[in-house]
């Protein structure tokens, strides 16, 4: 890398302050340019709160009309864990300073609520609001006259970021991006090796990923025969919800499939678990089960499902193929996954397996971690080859369901201190859990539809 030398002749042992500010523009050509944040929702916005802390300046992109578009998809659904760990400290300091009026910390927010009571108070402060871009899809992002098989002087050309905006596209440079887009809307199918088939793809309007809001859909599943696909904390949710509506509507014929060894094993603890949210969901999923509301059929790896008068779901249990008939909608909660077709013209470090952060995959592995037994990381966990680009939040961890927003708090505080040069901020540890994380909470007062943890697009 050229320097320019200016020396001063009455100072030849020492840099001048001109010196010095001359080798600081060449060595950082971007450092006037923004750093640009991927994704609105709360790690997106816990980032740009930090950013304002370090007086940086940055940009904030959203792809929905509003922040925390995707949160408000699933707006119905009560977190797993209480405001005290859903609040960022950062963005709290900022909202201390207006009208903002705390909620109770102790109660467990709904997706409507965060967004309504947090989320939303946070983007319309003046720090932020003005740096946010709402409609904003990113569609690609590469290196200033570079292609991911360039490496000359790729360290000092900016980012260049590729928007889709009102039929047009944009391009913004960038000195450092966040990328806090998150895996919801990116869902894994039903199909249990996780390939999408066309037979699958032609029944969008009869399958439903996620956790639907059955009250707002009561037409689409009453008196229906409706498969609930999937063995983890989002598919005992689908059930639960749709027990209630199947209360007054006797036809409705609940099947819950799954690829466990056995159903015991979808109950956890129930009372005697660790984690008393956990618990009450396997407590009340065992209670509809074992009164013949929800038939249990498992283990069985679906390989595809088709249509002609009903939809028929075709797999494997026991050896042997089956083919289960009669259904009329599908509710597939089998995860999601990170769209990494935007980061494509960057040099990543993904692991292979969990499709997360490979230096954070042995920390967050599920099969070893619950959510909350993953230990605080950040910016060097979460470093890339391609300097200056940082994946966070739920994205982070790829395909693993561990993912909590107090982690990708931890995460974005470290990775804004390190962009803001204060490298010794960057390696502190400053996020505290209690010994057996956020997941356990009483529910005998809260109605029991939980999610495990925030496994959600970040916008």
């Amino acid at each position: 890398m050229k320097t320019l030398k200016i020396i001063n002749q009455n100072e030849s042992c020492c840099p001048t302050t001109k010196e010095i500010k001359v080798q600081e523009s060449i060595n950082n050509p971007n450092k006037n340019l923004p750093i640009v944040i991927m994704g609105a929702g709360p790690i997106g916005l816990a980032a740009a709160a930090h950013l304002v802390e370090h007086k940086q300046a940055f940009i904030l992109l959203e792809a929905g009309h509003e922040v925390a578009h995707n949160i408000r998809t699933w707006g119905h659904v009560t977190l797993f864990s209480p405001w005290r760990y859903n609040i960022n400290k950062a963005a709290k300091a900022l909202l201390d300073t207006s009208y903002w009026e705390e909620p109770n910390l102790d109660t467990l927010p709904t997706g409507h609520e965060l967004i309504d009571l947090y989320l939303k108070p946070l983007s319309n402060l003046m720090q932020i609001k003005p740096h946010i871009q709402l409609n904003s899809k990113v569609v690609g992002i590469s290196r200033q006259l570079n292609d991911k098989m360039k490496t000359k002087n790729r360290v000092e050309q900016s980012f260049i970021i590729y928007i889709e905006q009102e039929n047009d596209i944009r391009v913004i440079e960038a000195r450092a991006i966040i990328d806090a887009t998150g895996t919801w809307g990116n869902p894994n199918p039903a199909n249990s090796t996780g390939i999408w088939l066309q037979n699958e793809k032609a029944l969008a309007n009869h399958i439903q990923y996620g956790i639907p809001d059955i009250n707002m859909n009561t037409k689409r599943y009453a008196n229906k025969k409706i498969a609930v696909i999937g063995g983890g904390h989002s598919a005992i949710n689908t059930l639960l919800a749709l027990a209630e509506l199947q209360e007054e509507n006797l036809a409705t014929k609940l099947v819950w499939i799954m690829r466990k060894k056995s159903v015991e094993e979808a109950y956890g603890g129930e009372e005697k678990d660790a984690l008393a949210a956990r618990g009450a969901l396997g407590v009340r999923i065992h209670e509809l089960v074992d009164t013949g509301k929800v038939e249990v059929i498992t283990p069985f790896y679906i390989s595809k499902v088709k249509k002609d008068e009903n939809i028929h779901i075709v797999g494997i249990i026991n050896g042997e193929q089956k083919v289960l008939t009669g259904f009329d909608e599908l509710i597939v909660n089998a995860g999601n996954r990170p769209d990494l077709s935007i980061n494509s013209e960057l040099r990543l470090s993904i692991d292979s397996a969990t499709e997360s952060v490979h230096a954070l995959a042995p920390l967050i592995d599920p099969n070893v971690h619950s959510c909350g037994t993953v230990r605080a990381h950040g910016e060097e966990i979460l470093r890339q080859p391609e300097k200056n680009f940082y994946i966070v939040g739920a994205k982070s961890y790829g395909r693993a369901p561990t993912f909590l927003m107090a982690t990708g708090y931890e995460q974005v505080r470290s990775i804004t201190a390190y962009l803001s040069d204060d490298e010794e901020a960057s390696k502190r540890v400053e996020l505290e859990l209690p010994e057996t994380g956020v997941c356990g909470i009483n529910l005998a007062n809260k109605p029991i539809h939980v999610v495990k943890n925030l496994t959600v697009s970040e916008s």
